[in-house]
């Protein structure tokens, strides 16, 4: 019994570990500001749109599809780690 209490006492006696700093990523958005999505005019026809008014709202659409477009992949390449961009 005696032998097992100087054991526990000696692991008490022992000093602590020095605190370790240890560092961790932390997540940050990468995005500033996200581009507003446009207003499309197909969106807003009717359900009973003949085939013609769909095909011209889809025309005159396709332009500001594209800017928007452009513009969310201006985001993402902000968002792309330097040793992603020489991989592309």
């Amino acid at each position: 019994m005696k032998w097992m209490l100087v054991l526990l006492l000696a692991g008490c006696g022992s000093a602590p570990l020095a605190p370790q700093r240890v560092e961790v990523p932390v997540f940050t958005p990468c995005v500033k500001a996200v581009p507003k999505r446009p207003v499309y005019e197909f969106d807003q026809l009717a359900p009973v749109a003949t085939d013609g008014e769909i095909v011209l709202a889809l025309a005159r659409d396709w332009l500001q599809g594209r800017k928007y477009e452009g513009e969310l992949e201006v985001v993402i390449a902000g968002c792309i780690l330097p040793d992603e961009k020489a991989e592309r």
